[in-house]
C-alpha cells in the first residue's frame, strides 16, 4: 500500500461501536467456558453425576470448536462474515437457553456442543471482521482487546458465577449469557456489511481429516483415566489385544493430523483452495507462536479445572468460595493481558515469551510445594498471581504475533488456527488434568491402604479401589457407614483420603510445571523484532 493511500485511512477513525459488538462476542464465548468449572458443584448436586461428567461438557465445547473452526472460516468467507456471524450468535443464544432449562447432564453436553459449533464460526469471524472494520493503529488496538475480553470474562465468570451459584444456583449464570447474546445480535447491525464470495469452496476431505483428528485426540485424552492408560480397564468400550482404546485414539488422531497437512500441501501445489492456508504457519516463528499458545491455554485450562474440583468437590465449599480462590489469578490475567501491550516497544516477542514462561514455571513449582488444604493462604495467592501474570501476557502476545505476521486476506485463516489451537488445548488441558489427578489419587490411595495396618483386608474388600475418584471427607464417611468399619477405621480412611488428595494435587502441579518449562524452547523461537521492525505482508499483498 502506498504512502498516499495510507493517509486517508490514518486520518479517518472508525466508530468503536462495531468493536463493542465483537468484544462482547468474545466475552460471550469466554464467559461460557469459564462459567462451566465454577458450576461443577451445582451440576453434580442437581444431576447426581460425578464431576468428570461435567468436565465432559467442557471438553465437548472445545471439541466442537476445534473440529469445526476451519470449516467455519470457509463458511464465513463464502456466505459473508456479517450474515453468518449474526446467524451463529442466535444459535449460541439457543444453546444458552438449553443450559438454563437443562433437565439432565446430557442436555448440558448437547447445549455445549451447539454452543461450540456456533463458536466455530464466531472465532474466525472476530479476526476477519476486525480486519474489515478497522485499519492501522485502531486495528492493532482492536486485536489486543480480544485478549483483554477473554481475561475480563474469566474474572467476571468466576465472581458472578460463584456468587450466583452460591446464592441462587448455577442456571442464572447462563441466563446472563442469553442476554449478552441478544445484545451482540442487536449490535451486529453496526458491522460493515460484506457479501461473501460464492467462489470459495470448502475442502471436504481436509475438513474430514482435521475434524476426525481433533475428535480422536480429544476423546483419547479425555478417556485416559476411564479406559486405561495402556491396558484396557473394565470401563473401556472395547480393546485391541488388551490395549486401551484411549492411547490408540491419540495415535490415530496424530496420524490423521499429519495426513491433513500432507493433503493441504498437495491441494495447494495443484492450485486448489485448501481448507486453511498453511502460509499462516509458514515460518518457524509462527509455528513457535502456535506451540506456545497451545501450551499456555492447556495449562490455564488444567488449573481452571483443578481448583474448582478441589475446592467444591473435595472441600465441599461453595462456588463463591471458588471464585474468591481464583480471583487473584483471574485479576492478574486481566491486568497482564492489557499491560503486556506496553512492553512491545521495549522488548521483542521472544524476550517477553521466554520471561512469561519462566514466570509460569516458577509459579507452578512454587504452588506444588506450598499448596495446602486452604487456598486462601498468602503463599498460594502469590503463586496464583505470578502464574496469572505469565499466562495473561502469553495469550495476548502469541495472538498478536500470528496476526501481524499474516496479510489481511488471511485474517479468517489466522482466526481459525487460533480457534483450533486454543479450544483443542483447552479440551486437552481439562481432560489431562482430570485423568492425571485421578490416576495420582488412585495410586496414592492404593499405596496408603496397603501400608495402613488399621484397615484390614476384609474392610478393603468392601470398597471399590478400582474406581477411586475425588470425594469430600463427608461423602467418604457416608460410604463407609454402609460397611462394617469401626469409627477408628473410618477416621483412618479419612486421613488417607486427605493425604492422598493433597499429594495428588501437588504432583499434578509439579507435572504442569515441567510442561511449562518445556515450553520455554518454542518461546525462544518467537520473532525477535519490535513493532516498528515488523514486516508488512498486508501492504505487499495490497500492492
Amino acid at each position: 500500500m502506498t504512502t498516499t493511500a495510507a493517509r486517508p485511512a490514518a486520518a479517518t477513525r472508525a466508530s468503536w461501536t462495531p468493536m463493542i459488538c465483537l468484544f462482547l462476542a468474545q466475552v460471550l464465548m469466554s464467559f461460557n467456558v469459564a462459567a462451566l468449572p465454577v458450576s461443577i458443584g451445582g451440576m453434580v448436586e442437581d444431576f447426581g453425576v460425578p464431576p468428570t461428567a461435567v468436565s465432559t461438557a467442557i471438553v465437548t465445547y472445545g471439541l466442537a470448536v476445534a473440529a469445526l473452526v476451519m470449516v467455519g472460516a470457509k463458511i464465513g468467507q463464502r456466505l459473508g462474515w456479517v450474515r453468518v456471524f449474526r446467524a451463529v450468535v442466535a444459535l449460541f443464544a439457543v444453546a444458552e437457553l438449553g443450559m438454563v432449562l437443562a433437565p439432565t447432564v446430557g442436555w448440558v453436553i448437547a447445549a455445549q456442543a451447539l454452543a461450540g459449533a456456533s463458536a466455530a464460526i464466531i472465532v474466525p469471524s472476530l479476526v476477519a471482521l476486525i480486519a474489515e472494520n478497522y485499519h492501522g493503529t485502531q486495528q492493532a488496538t482492536a486485536i489486543g482487546s480480544l485478549g483483554s475480553a477473554r481475561a475480563i470474562s474469566g474474572v467476571s465468570a468466576f465472581f458472578i458465577g460463584g456468587a450466583l451459584g452460591t446464592l441462587v444456583g448455577w442456571r442464572p449464570v447462563f441466563a446472563i449469557l442469553l442476554v449478552i447474546a441478544a445484545v451482540v445480535f442487536a449490535l451486529s447491525f453496526t458491522l460493515r456489511s460484506d457479501h461473501g464470495n460464492p467462489a470459495v469452496t470448502i475442502d471436504l476431505v481436509g475438513a474430514l481429516l482435521i475434524g476426525a483428528a481433533v475428535v480422536m485426540l480429544t476423546l483419547g485424552f479425555n478417556n485416559l483415566n476411564g479406559w486405561g492408560l495402556l491396558t484396557a480397564d473394565a470401563g473401556a468400550p472395547f480393546d485391541v489385544l488388551g490395549v486401551s482404546p484411549a492411547p490408540l485414539l491419540i495415535v490415530a488422531g496424530i496420524i490423521l493430523g499429519q495426513g491433513f497437512f500432507v493433503w493441504t500441501r498437495r491441494r495447494t501445489e495443484t492450485g486448489r483452495v485448501p481448507l486453511v492456508s498453511l502460509s499462516v504457519l509458514g515460518s518457524p516463528q509462527e509455528r513457535a507462536a502456535v506451540y506456545a499458545m497451545f501450551t499456555v491455554v492447556a495449562l490455564e485450562a488444567a488449573l481452571n479445572f483443578t481448583v474448582p474440583l478441589y475446592t467444591q468437590i473435595v472441600q465441599g465449599r461453595t462456588p463463591f468460595d471458588t471464585a474468591l480462590a481464583m480471583m487473584p489469578f483471574n485479576l492478574t490475567v486481566f491486568v497482564a493481558a492489557l499491560a503486556v501491550v506496553r512492553l512491545y516497544r521495549r522488548f521483542t516477542p521472544r524476550t517477553i515469551g521466554v520471561c512469561a514462561f519462566i514466570l509460569t514455571t516458577v509459579a507452578l513449582l512454587w504452588l506444588s510445594f506450598v499448596v495446602t488444604n486452604n487456598w486462601e493462604t498468602l503463599p498460594t495467592i502469590v503463586g496464583l498471581i505470578v502464574f496469572g501474570a505469565g499466562q495473561g501476557a502469553l495469550v495476548t502476545l502469541v495472538f498478536n504475533v500470528l496476526v501481524t505476521a499474516s496479510p489481511k486476506e488471511l485474517a479468517g485463516d489466522v482466526g481459525s488456527v487460533r480457534g483450533t489451537t486454543q479450544n483443542l488445548a483447552s479440551a486437552v488441558g481439562t481432560a489431562v488434568a482430570g485423568a492425571l489427578l485421578v490416576t495420582l489419587l488412585s495410586v496414592n490411595v492404593g499405596q496408603a491402604v496397603v501400608r495402613d495396618v488399621q484397615l484390614p483386608d476384609s474392610l478393603i474388600a468392601q470398597v471399590d479401589l478400582d474406581n477411586v475418584n475425588f470425594v469430600s471427607n463427608d461423602r467418604l464417611r457416608e460410604v463407609l457407614s454402609r460397611t462394617d468399619a469401626t469409627p477408628a477405621q473410618v477416621e483412618a480412611a479419612v486421613a488417607i483420603n486427605t493425604r492422598a488428595r493433597l499429594n495428588a494435587l501437588r504432583l499434578g502441579l509439579l507435572f504442569l510445571a515441567a510442561i511449562s518449562a518445556l515450553a520455554i524452547l518454542p518461546a525462544s523461537r518467537l520473532p525477535n523484532y519490535r513493532p516498528h521492525e515488523i514486516p508488512e505482508p498486508a501492504n505487499t499483498s495490497d500492492d
